[in-house]
């Protein structure tokens, strides 16, 4: 029973990892340079759309859910077979919880900063200067966290790769 939790929590953990890391990369590839290329108003709207859409059960899930599972795994594999995968879930949980961190202190408060400058981008005095103070910082800040949240992917797939490797050498 222990070795099943075992591998179900490490597999859970790559998946959150895994959606929340393609999710940072594609904002690093292809959301931010496409809105690059538009008029400070659509960055500024689109921006705020989508901060307001992706507040939702299916991102919070997968975001808390990539620490929150990977420290799961670590727990369970603190004793006996479990302690030859231990440290690589737990460089995977501290990056998943370096993403969390990133987001919370940097990339939120630039959206928030962003929403503060008017819900209506028809309103907004100046948008090129609201553009300017968003864009360069969340982007540099979605690009650490694309590394972060990807780093804690490949930790927790090489700790199941390990996980393999001890379950195949104790049958």
């Amino acid at each position: 029973m222990l070795e099943a939790l075992r591998g179900a929590s490490l597999v859970l953990a790559i998946v959150a990892a895994g959606l929340i890391a393609g999710l940072f990369y594609a904002y690093s590839v292809s959301v931010m340079p496409g809105l690059a290329r538009t008029d400070d108003r659509t960055l500024v709207h689109a921006m705020q759309q989508i901060n307001i859409a992706i507040i939702n059960p299916w991102f919070f899930l997968s975001f808390f859910g990539a620490p929150l599972l990977a420290a799961l795994a670590a727990l369970l594999h603190l004793g006996g077979s479990g302690r030859p995968v231990l440290p690589w879930i737990v460089l995977g949980f501290v990056f998943a919880l370096g993403t969390v961190i990133v987001t919370m202190v940097f990339n939120v408060p630039l959206n928030n900063a962003l929403d503060a400058a008017g819900r209506n981008p028809d309103q907004i005095a100046d948008l090129s200067a609201a553009r300017q103070r968003f864009e360069a910082d969340w982007v540099r800040w979605n690009i650490i966290r694309t590394l972060t949240s990807t780093a804690a992917l490949v930790f927790l797939a090489w700790a199941m790769v390990q996980y393999g490797r001890v379950s195949a050498a104790g049958t």
